[in-house]
């Protein structure tokens, strides 16, 4: 799992009926692009440090924002 900064970070609910989580990629610990990511999570309005598991997925910006 490669990111930049910028990039959303999707997590799908783990269970049925959770709702999926969506952050905003703000920094990067590898110069690389590799996890760890400080994501910043709009709807709880605060920043955490996350290692992605597999129920995660990168979408990137040129994927979702429009020229």
């Amino acid at each position: 799992m490669k990111a930049a900064v910028g990039d959303l970070l999707v997590i799908e609910g783990a269970r049925q009926g959770e709702p999926r989580r969506i952050g905003i990629i703000v920094a990067l610990r590898h110069s690389d692009g590799s996890p760890p990511y400080d994501v910043r999570w709009p709807d709880e309005k605060h920043e955490t440090l996350v290692y992605p598991g597999p129920d995660a997925h990168i979408e990137h910006r040129e994927t979702y924002r429009t020229p």
